[in-house]
């Protein structure tokens, strides 16, 4: 342990320094605009695997963006760890609310973070997560302490709904064969606990389009003689939810797994301030379904919120019309057992359903992902508790995340392994949100325990 400390240390200002370059890149997938720094980012990621000890290094092609697949194979016969990671990020929008400029990376210190942070868009999601992997792998071929094999997946469509990646896996599964999957793309309870996720809730994400007239109108020669679609979309999203924020969709709730009280309590015993909570958020209470506390809410039960919304006019000064379409986009956060297809095709009936007379509805789907439970009694959970422990003196709690990584549930089934998910992120990183920001001590210490999960996997493993 001390010589990975030693390493760090000696290489901290390096490994800060190259992580900011690769921050500069705008790699954001979502908006075409920025295709070609996509493409930059994904030959920076090839260079990095390289220099980092890697044999063999492909950027290989997809219907999309590139994947790049590296490989140190030690020996055959010995345990293969594959790293999962993503090079895109979300977009920067509002940009008016960074208090530094989103792709220019700055150190900053906050209360959380007193020896600093890197504040940039994809700072802890996906960047600095996924190159902690790429300089614990530098250590452990520098100091000729990789004890397994191990294998790079590192991709550039997650924030869109990895919509290449099951094609690439579907096509290279003798190629990506492992023992486990390593990803570090999730948070953990504090710098002082760590914690290893262990569920993970499904998506969908729909867009939908209320039209009322083929045009827009006056809206005095034609207010409350017409239906006007934004009036009627929300309260169409307004009755989506009822008076104890129950979702009311038909059979949204008949696989939804509930956790006994014997689980909830021991998700209970890990540490959780309400009030910190809310002093951190600026709220003066909290929101959700009844009968659940709130680490419950936002992890162990399926949520519907509206992540976007707009029609008619918006420019300075007033306009009096009734607009011809009004459009939201909307995602529903899954648990364990809901087929988030099932859901898609669940909400897109009810919410046709239940369009008034005077307007037609239209429900697009974007993308999804299924839930996932890994066990706490696998060899790849203990290995990563163990690393966990030596690093930061106490073990790691299991929680369920609130968030979606859809491709965890397809590594299991079409690549047949664990994923282990191994966050060093925390909740006020800000994370698709303006002012992303990662911690130098979250970072460090990631490069730091990484290697200790390579160890244990492989003594764990005999």
């Amino acid at each position: 342990m001390e010589n990975i400390k030693a390493y760090v240390q000696q290489h901290k200002d390096r490994f800060i320094n190259e992580l900011i370059e690769l921050l500069k890149i705008p790699s954001v997938s979502a908006d075409t605009a920025y295709s070609q720094d996509v493409i930059d980012t994904a030959e920076a990621v090839k260079e990095s695997l390289t220099k980092a000890g890697c044999d063999l290094v492909e950027i290989c092609d997809t219907p999309g963006y590139p994947i790049i697949y590296g490989e140190k194979i030690i020996d055959p016969n010995l345990p293969t760890v594959l790293v999962y990671g993503h090079y895109d990020v979300q977009p920067p929008d509002p940009i008016d609310l960074w208090t530094s400029p989103p792709f220019e990376p700055v150190i900053k210190t906050t209360e959380i973070h007193p020896e600093g942070a890197i504040f940039a868009r994809g700072a802890c999601d996906d960047k600095g997560q996924m190159y902690m992997h790429v300089k614990a792998l530098e250590y452990m071929v520098q100091t000729n302490t990789l004890p397994c094999n191990v294998k790079f997946m590192i991709e550039g469509e997650e924030e869109v709904g990895s919509k290449s990646l099951g094609w690439f896996v579907e096509r290279n599964q003798e190629k990506l064969k492992n023992d486990v999957i390593l990803i570090s793309d999730t948070g953990m309870i504090s710098n002082q606990q760590p914690s290893i996720t262990t569920g993970l809730r499904g998506l969908s994400y729909v867009e939908v389009e209320v039209t009322g007239p083929n045009r827009d109108l006056h809206s005095g020669l034609y207010g409350g003689a017409v239906a006007n679609p934004i009036n009627v979309l929300a309260k169409m999203i307004a009755s989506l939810h009822d008076e104890n924020n129950h979702i009311t969709i038909p059979g949204f709730y008949d696989k939804v797994e509930e956790l006994s009280l014997e689980e909830r309590a021991e998700m209970a015993k890990a540490p959780f301030s309400l009030e910190n909570y809310k002093k951190a958020l600026d709220l003066n209470d909290v929101y959700g379904e009844k009968g659940y506390v709130t680490n419950e809410r936002n992890s162990i039960r399926p949520t519907l919120d509206v992540n976007g919304i707009w029609g008619g006019y918006q420019g300075e000064g007033a306009k009096t019309v009734i607009a011809s379409k009004a459009f939201a986009k909307i995602s529903m956060r899954l648990v364990p057992n809901q087929d988030w297809e099932e859901i898609t095709e669940l909400f897109a009936k009810h919410f046709t359903n239940i369009a008034p007379a005077g307007v037609t509805v239209k429900v697009s789907p974007h993308h999804g992902g299924q839930g996932y439970v890994t066990p706490i009694d696998s060899i790849g959970y203990k290995a990563a508790n163990m690393a966990y422990t030596e690093t930061f003196g106490v073990p790691a709690i299991p929680v369920r995340s609130g968030g979606s990584i859809p491709i965890v549930a397809l590594f299991e089934k079409e690549l047949k392994s664990k994923t282990i998910l191994m966050g060093f992120g925390l909740d006020s990183d800000a994370i698709h949100s303006p002012n992303e920001h990662f911690g130098i001590f979250n970072y460090l210490k990631g490069i730091e325990t990484i290697p200790l999960f390579y160890k244990y996997f492989v003594e764990l493993s005999k």
